[in-house]
């Protein structure tokens, strides 16, 4: 089994490293229950309604806080004909969000009261953890969570702030084998590893920070297939653009198939594969959901990019209409 123990910093042939989760962009089916399930059940915000930018025939829409700060966010490609998918290695499986230390009865309540499928809380290691499965099949854990100063999101759903979803916790990736994964996350991603058995480790980016973990298991079934009710991406946060482009340099130095920096209107970003599979990527914080339309407006209007605006008519005219 795979272990840092004794490797220094100096051997690791990293120099930078993520601050946390930015997002994590999943594959819905119909895209106004999943509006519904993500903003009236678990109580985001729906933050910005765009198009995926490389399929502007369907929607991508963000889920988050307030502001849809980065480490808050869960995004969609809501594709209706998408058969289902499969979770299983090459896939991240489990999603998690901070929820307040006190807080799992209420959502044990509120979900049993809205006739939402879920198991009861229980304890996972040293964590209080409800697991959920949205309409589609995505594995959500709510993960109780003492200390985390998010403010979260208290608009609709009848959440109360003291009850109210933080932002992302944690992310599951099932592999086939360790290892492989395991020496990236630490040797190129930084990442110090925070428990470790023979079959799963637990990865820290920034210890005592939120949205922080990167959760690994291995996983004897067959490959996992990427569609409907599977988690299509994981990214990662940088600060700025000058940071994204030296994780590019870094990157292809060390000999990893990264692309180049794309522009996603909100952030910055690249996209390259761990060895299992996963693919991830890493985006700007800047410049934010809020340098198209007012705070107070976001997700209440499809946003296109510049560059799609000019077939904003026959765009919206492929694109089913969400309440």
């Amino acid at each position: 089994m795979w272990c840092d123990v004794g490797i220094g910093k100096a051997e690791k042939m990293s120099t930078i490293k993520p601050v946390g989760l930015h997002h994590v962009t999943a594959i819905a089916t119909d895209p106004a229950r999943n509006v519904e399930f993500y903003t009236r059940v678990l109580g985001l915000r729906l933050v910005k309604q765009t198009v995926n930018f490389d399929d502007p025939g369907s929607y991508h829409l963000y889920y988050g806080d307030e502001q849809g700060a980065p480490s808050t966010l869960l995004t969609f490609f809501p594709w209706p004909d998408v058969p289902v998918g499969r979770s299983g290695p090459g896939l991240a499986t489990v999603t998690a969000f901070a929820v307040p230390g006190n807080s799992l009865g209420f959502w044990d309540s509120r979900l049993t009261e809205l006739g939402i499928g879920h198991e009861r809380p229980r304890t996972v290691g040293d964590e209080e953890v409800l697991r959920l499965r949205d309409h589609d099949g995505i594995v959500i854990d709510l993960v109780a969570t003492d200390g985390d100063a998010r403010s979260g999101w208290d608009g609709v759903g009848g959440i109360s702030t003291e009850h109210a979803v933080r932002g992302l916790h944690s992310i599951t990736l099932s592999e086939t084998d360790l290892d492989a994964t395991a020496e990236m996350l630490t040797d190129l991603m930084s990442m110090s590893t925070a428990e470790e058995t023979t079959e799963s480790a637990r990865f820290v980016m920034t210890p005592g920070e939120v949205a922080s973990v990167v959760n690994l298991v291995t996983d004897s079934q067959d490959r996992g297939v990427q569609a409907g009710g599977t988690v299509h991406h994981v990214a990662f946060r940088a600060p700025d653009e000058t940071t994204l482009s030296q994780w590019h340099d870094q990157l292809r130095d060390a000999g990893k198939h990264v692309t180049e920096i794309l522009d996603r209107q909100y952030f910055k970003s690249i996209y390259f594969r761990e060895p299992g599979g996963v693919l991830f990527e890493i985006a700007t914080d800047t410049p934010g959901f809020d340098v198209d339309e007012p705070l107070l407006e976001l997700g209440r209007h499809l946003k296109l990019p510049p560059w799609l605006e000019p077939n904003r008519t026959q765009i919206e005219a492929n694109l089913p209409p969400l309440k």
